[in-house]
């Protein structure tokens, strides 16, 4: 890219630039509030069995896919004949609602109610993101009273509660981040027009990138996670790239005249702008790996605003800088201060006389930070993410305390027969299959035809064959077997998240593709084992893609062979202590958190953002010691005046990221608190020792190594 074309065209046209990024401000930001409207679920679902099973059992087998659930909750007094009447008020009040296909009463079942509680499912036709106006009109109907009470839950009224908590998250994230941003910009620069100039371009970029998404999402699904993630990013990403050309500005500013600090600008700190998104790109990038729609989404959402940041940082900043440069001038102190600043030569020229001992200390310090990453614990979030206080994680809780167990899972197998209906060779196979099942040690129980029926094969057979005899058994034999299929439930040793569930399931799911009969696996177990193979799978190759690309793009740069590998190496160790004091804070419940297990998206965002993030900042700090370095070929002065020139500006950086990312630790949701302690513990951690005590340490013991490369490389 040429710097010098760009700097010259904000110089040139800067009424039209402003003109431009005024007009793409008003136009999409026009549609920026209705991007909640075009959001779908969480988009963790992978697109295997467990989602061909729930289609079949919801068509064939009447099984309420993704259904609501009304929990029932008397006080012990109520009489039994008391709480069926006030069940059944509850039910008829529901008929005529629209979408409602199927009401699963406890007074028709057994086994749906035990003692105080009862529940009852309903079946809607709508999708799980398509039900707020319905679940508005079900609690509208539901009739509660002091003795007796009635609460929804399940996965779309789950879903629908962190949705409204996480728009909630988001207001109180920016009513408390961007004034903090602000005012940690004006205590760097000293001045108010310095200070706003990167606040505006970040209200714009994340304004007009979240109406293109309103766009993009009225054409493909996306997650409601996005809503979180772009104003997190947008605001860090926008705000550090356009403080860096603020800083750089200003110190060129006292050296000459406007338009030639604009050209050193761009052609400096611009430059650094731009390799440093380049490895945010290439990091975000890399989530496009695993095949699941929450993590493309989130990953195209995040690309999308970086990609509008950058555009803002290298076109509107310069433009701005050059309209309002005597009131930045005014502002600026003189240049021996900005070059020198006390508190920041002192640090550098501390630590780079103790090189080793300050490494030890560095190393000593992640190392303490990574211990709690042995306990650390993955899990699918579900109501739990939600704060005890929700109506929908209380009714879970019942539900899932009276009428699930904690010790096993029900997974349910679709066998197939080879033609319409099922034939003799089908019932003999299912038979054998269903026999198998029985001995397995992982299995507690299997239900199936036969088991309720009490009859082999044959027998069945000639039941089929006789009309009177079918008539007397039709009930327990729709519940098993729809044309030519046959649906077997199977009890396992071990709750759904469990690694010896997850792999009875992989081992049944090859048995499956072998078998004489072929079958299907479904259940929450199957979902979880589907989630965490599509994740853990593919992970290697996000790694691998994220740590090649970042590594030409810094060999770029800088033309080393040591620095892409130690500044890589450094972000690894800062997201490997961030994960540390995330488990230590989440799963060990300090600060006030509610101990939970981490979200299993979570470790795969922080990853792709902060790794993206943290080499914006390392690419900042070697860009200018890179500078310093070929003007002296001085290895130890360039350090030196790198670190103490930039370190201010580094840590208002951080300090601003971590002031966009903290208040969403103060959230309702659980993933949205891990995502900001996580990324914010990421970039305090980089920030700190990392730039500030391990850089310029190697940085010192390597000496010219740090620059070498093979001359034909160069």
């Amino acid at each position: 890219m040429d710097f010098q074309k760009l700097a010259s065209m904000s110089l040139r046209y800067p009424k039209t630039i402003l003109l431009f990024w005024t007009l793409f401000f008003i136009f999409f930001g026009i549609y920026a509030p209705k991007l909640p409207t075009v959001l779908q679920d969480h988009g963790l679902i992978s697109d295997g069995a467990y989602v061909k099973v729930e289609h079949i059992l919801s068509s064939d087998f009447h099984i309420p896919e993704n259904p609501i659930i009304l929990v029932f909750e008397k006080k012990e007094w109520i009489t039994p004949k008391q709480f069926q009447q006030f069940i059944q008020q509850n039910l008829f009040q529901l008929h005529g609602i629209e979408g409602l296909s199927q009401i699963i009463s406890p007074l028709d079942r057994e086994g749906m109610v035990q003692g105080d509680f009862g529940y009852a499912l309903l079946a809607f036709t709508q999708s799980p993101y398509e039900m707020k106006p319905i679940l508005n009109e079900i609690q509208r109907r539901l009739v509660n009273n002091k003795d007796i009470s009635v609460k929804m839950t399940g996965k779309s009224v789950v879903q629908e509660d962190v949705n409204r908590a996480s728009q909630s998250d988001l207001k109180q994230a920016e009513r408390i981040g961007i004034p903090v941003a602000f005012f940690i910009l004006w205590l760097a620069f000293g001045g108010i027009t310095s200070a706003l100039i990167p606040v505006l371009v970040g209200v714009i970029g994340v304004t007009g990138t979240m109406g293109m998404m309103y766009g993009i999402g009225t054409r493909v699904e996306l997650s409601n996670f996005v809503l979180n993630v772009i104003p997190m990013v947008g605001l860090a990403l926008s705000i550090d790239f356009a403080l860096m050309l603020v800083s750089r500005f200003r110190e060129e500013l006292q050296r000459g005249p406007a338009g030639l600090a604009i050209l050193t600008t761009m052609r400096t700190a611009g430059k650094a702008v731009l390799f440093s998104a380049t490895s945010v790109f290439l990091g975000l990038m890399g989530i496009l790996f695993i095949p699941l729609p929450m993590f493309s989404t989130i990953a195209l959402g995040a690309m999308t605003v970086l990609v509008v940041s950058v555009l803002i940082t290298l076109t509107l900043v310069p433009t701005l800088l050059y309209m309002l440069w005597p009131a930045i001038q005014a502002e600026s102190k003189p240049l021996s201060k900005v070059r020198n600043v006390p508190i920041w030569h002192t640090w550098a020229l501390f630590v780079m006389k103790r090189p080793v001992r300050m490494s030890l200390l560095g190393s000593v310090l992640l190392i303490c930070c990574l211990l709690p990453l042995n306990n650390m614990k993955l899990a699918i979030p579900d109501a739990a993410s939600l704060p005890q206080s929700f109506p929908s994680r209380m009714a879970f809780e019942a539900y899932e305390s009276h009428f699930l167990s904690r010790t096993s899972s029900e997974v349910y197998i679709v066998a197939e027969g080879q033609s319409t209906n099922l034939i003799k060779d089908d019932w003999l196979n299912t038979y054998s299959l269903i026999q198998k099942l029985e001995v397995d040690p992982n299995v507690e129980k299997v239900d199936s035809v036969y088991s309720r029926l009490q009859m082999a094969p044959e027998q069945l057979v000639n039941l089929l064959q006789k009309p009177a005899l079918q008539a007397k058994y039709e009930p327990i034999i729709q519940s098993f077997v729809h044309e030519n299929k046959m649906l077997i439930r199977v009890t396992l040793k071990g709750e759904p998240a469990s690694s010896v569930v997850r792999d009875w399931l992989r081992a049944w799911e090859k048995e499956g593709q072998a078998n004489a009969v072929h079958f299907l696996l479904g259940g929450e177990a199957k979902y979880q084992q589907e989630i965490f193979d599509d994740i853990f799978t593919n992970i290697k190759f996000v790694l691998l893609f994220i740590l090649v690309s970042n590594y030409v793009v810094l060999f770029i740069a800088f033309r080393s062979i040591l620095m892409p590998l130690k500044t890589i190496l450094m972000n690894l160790l800062s997201l490997g202590a961030s994960f540390g004091v995330l488990a230590w804070i989440f799963e060990e419940g300090h600060f006030g958190m509610e101990p939970n297990k981490i979200a299993i998206m979570i470790p795969v965002f922080i990853f792709g953002l902060a790794f993206g993030i943290s080499m914006d900042y390392g690419v900042f700090l070697i860009s200018r010691i890179y500078e310093e370095y070929q003007q002296t070929h001085d290895n130890n002065r360039a350090v030196l005046m790198g670190l103490s020139s930039i370190s201010k500006v580094i840590n208002s950086a951080a300090a601003i990221l971590i002031a966009v990312t903290v208040p969403f630790a103060f959230g309702e949701v659980v993933g949205v608190k891990q995502l900001g302690v996580g990324i914010a513990a990421a970039i305090f951690i980089d920030a700190t020792i990392i730039r500030l005590v391990l850089v310029p340490s190697l940085m010192k013991i390597l000496g010219k190594w740090n620059w070498w490369a093979p001359s034909w490389m160069k």
